[in-house]
């Protein structure tokens, strides 16, 4: 009898892993957890890349193909992610294409920006704040040359990041400060005090382009 019951009880965990393990294989967005740790120096876009894949990877996501949500002098941001749609870690959508990701129909709030764990990302108000996130972009996802941070290779006083706010707040009521990917740039250059200053800790979004 005790056999028995080791073994239902032993299946129905695996099968209530393998659903979980099913629902997160959904993801197909996220913040970042933590960033580089050098600020805005993130490797260039290839090492953003490998930050995102790495994270997801970790989180128990595989199979897909993971790109930063960044610009840089050559390239804009909304052309590197795919075509949609694109879902949280809890299965929430933040958007079903391009062109609503970048108008006022998308998702992304404080609640739905979650890390690749399914966490919600210290906003305004929190202690740290960390709402601001790197883009290099305009609202409409292309380019911003000289706010890239060098192409996401530098980390100290020179330079500037353009970032938006995940939690779509900030000092006041106006677009910017309410935009996911066009707030205002970093104060100070681009290390990792010069993002903390205005509110962030060199954290991205990541989409997967499949």
């Amino acid at each position: 009898m005790r056999r028995l019951l080791l073994v239902a009880a032993t299946a129905i965990t695996a099968a209530t892993a393998g659903t979980a393990l099913s629902q997160d294989a959904k993801m197909s967005f996220f913040v970042t957890s933590v960033g580089s740790g050098k600020g805005a120096d993130l490797g260039g876009l290839k090492g953003a890349d490998a930050h995102c894949a790495s994270l997801a990877e970790a989180a128990g996501v595989t199979g897909k193909t993971w790109h930063a949500y960044l610009s840089t002098s050559d390239t804009d941001a909304r052309d590197r992610i795919g075509k949609g749609p694109w879902v949280n870690a809890k299965g929430v959508k933040i958007a079903d294409d391009v062109a609503s990701l970048h108008s006022d129909a998308n998702g992304i709030t404080k609640q739905t920006a979650l890390n690749e764990k399914g966490e919600v990302v210290n906003g305004r108000g929190d202690t740290p704040n960390r709402h601001d996130m790197l883009t290099g972009s305009k609202p409409d996802g292309t380019k911003i040359a000289d706010q890239t941070c060098g192409d996401w290779t530098m980390s100290g006083t020179e330079g500037a990041a353009m970032m938006g706010h995940h939690d779509r707040t900030g000092l006041d009521d106006s677009a910017a400060a309410k935009s996911w990917n066009s707030s205002h740039t970093s104060r100070g250059g681009c290390s990792q005090e010069a993002l903390k200053g205005t509110g962030g800790d060199g954290l991205f979004y990541c989409f997967a382009t499949d």
